[in-house]
């Protein structure tokens, strides 16, 4: 008998989730409120974009959720599996971007979706998704606890997990063209479906439930230290290559502009403010310069040394 796809769950779960995350970003940063908007569409579909500015901590985040039905699937949610190409769908997700005000509060970015293809055999869902971290003043025990969270949420399901999850994200959050990572990695999957539908949506709630606690230390540690303007030029720089990869490799922002969503909610991550300057180097031995020389590199965090 074939395992029951219950893509409602899966929307109610995610919807739950962007109420609790929204609501406690906004008492960490203590005033910033977010807009809370709802999308109806005539088939069924609905999109609830939460977008938040201008707050004590909180530069911009946006936390979104959309569920879409179509005739045919848009190219790049193709790409892996072209037979799945002109067939009806629907996709369910849940997608989060922070910008911090403080250069020493890293980014923090989340997306976890499910797809549900129609097939004259028998639907084929998948889910995918992650999580992952951008700092600009980084720290080993920043990084460390992050990976620990991470790893945390895959254990249930088998220690490879968190190990295949982040080969996946080193490799997935790269800027070719620049030859480095966007940032320190996390966890990322996509097409899973390993041990059915209930254990793969128990491993997405396990990953979603852990994105706070995963980042909310960070915060706490990080928020309060003093900066100027030398730091935020250099979080306005580094944010460039934020928008880099959004525009030109992340294929989830591809998938949002050929699907014909609302342009404002695909183009929500995207930083506040950036820079770019012309073969810019940062001088050795500064942190800006330990930032590319040591923290992003494809590093085992679960067994860093406490002191690099």
């Amino acid at each position: 008998m074939d395992e029951r796809v219950d893509i409602a769950a899966v929307r109610d779960y995610f919807m739950s989730l962007q109420d609790q995350i929204v609501q406690r970003l906004e008492t960490l940063d203590g005033e910033v409120q977010f807009k809370r908007e709802q999308f109806d569409h005539s088939n069924g579909g609905l999109a609830r974009p939460r977008v938040a500015a201008g707050g004590a901590l909180i530069e911009k985040a946006a936390v979104q959720f959309t569920h879409s039905l179509g005739d045919q699937l848009p190219p790049a949610a193709t790409e892996r599996s072209p037979e799945l190409a002109g067939r009806s769908f629907q996709a369910v997700a849940i997608s989060l971007i922070v910008h911090p005000r403080s250069p020493y509060v890293p980014t923090t970015h989340m997306n976890l979706r499910c797809f549900l293809v129609e097939v004259p055999e028998r639907p084929v869902w998948y889910f995918g998704g992650g999580w992952d971290l951008t700092p600009y003043y980084a720290f080993v025990e920043d990084c460390k606890h992050r990976h620990r969270v991470a790893a945390a949420a895959c254990q249930p399901f088998g220690w490879t997990v968190y190990e295949e999850m982040k080969a996946a994200c080193d490799a997935y959050f790269q800027l070719p063209h620049r030859g480095e990572p966007r940032g320190i990695g996390g966890l990322f999957f996509d097409d899973w479906t390993r041990g059915g539908f209930a254990q793969s949506f128990a491993l997405v709630r396990s990953i979603g439930d852990r994105l706070l606690p995963a980042y909310e230390p960070i915060v706490q540690r990080r928020r309060d230290i003093p900066w100027g303007a030398r730091e935020r030029d250099f979080q306005c720089y580094r944010r460039g290559r934020y928008a880099e990869f959004n525009l030109g490799i992340d294929r989830g922002t591809r998938y949002g502009l050929q699907s014909g969503r609302r342009i404002e909610s695909v183009l929500a991550s995207l930083p506040p403010e950036v820079i770019w300057r012309y073969d810019w180097q940062p001088e050795p031995g500064t942190p800006e310069a330990r930032l590319t020389d040591y923290f992003l590199k494809a590093r085992d965090w679960l067994n860093e040394p406490d002191v690099a």
